[in-house]
């Protein structure tokens, strides 16, 4: 039988976890590798995906603590647009993806893993990036490290 080794996961299956939403929490700190948040905005703010979909798998997320996008006001709504452009410049630069996935899961129904504040995934995409581990195994097989992955674009995010 072969195995699949990913001690990171460890962390997540057994750490304690915080009271309150883990994007107010990380969003009240300054930007850094221990909260992943890579760029800050006036209204909001992108950073990586602890539990990517995909290596690069970035968060646009606003400051305001809202279930929706409906919920939000116009000049957030604008910002968020303007650091889906930033992050997809990039991530193009950092990582030289195929392609990307963007988009919001609203409620809990639709994917959302954190349901009361909303946020938009954008998830870059390689030729062939899909294999049989998801089908066979329910594991998704991710090639880097995160913190590698955060120095990356925090690196592009900056000189954008």
């Amino acid at each position: 039988m072969e195995r699949l080794w990913s001690p990171w996961r460890m962390q997540y299956l057994t750490e304690e976890r915080p009271q309150g939403c883990v994007f107010c929490l990380a969003l009240a700190q300054e930007p850094g590798e221990e909260n992943l948040v890579a760029w800050r905005g006036e209204w909001a703010a992108v950073m990586l995906n602890r539990y990517p979909y995909n290596a690069g798998h970035l968060l646009v997320v606003p400051y305001e603590h809202v279930a929706s996008v409906e919920c939000l006001p116009a000049e957030t709504l604008t910002e968020i647009w303007l650091l889906v452009n930033r992050s997809l410049g990039a991530l193009r630069r950092a990582m030289s993806p195929d392609g990307f996935n963007v988009g919001a899961n609203l409620g809990r129904v639709a994917g959302a893993g954190i349901v009361d504040h909303v946020h938009l995934h954008i998830v870059p995409r390689w030729e062939g990036d899909t294999n049989f581990m998801p089908v066979l195994a329910d594991v998704r097989v991710v090639p880097e490290l995160l913190a590698e992955t955060y120095r990356k674009v925090r690196a592009a995010l900056e000189a954008e």
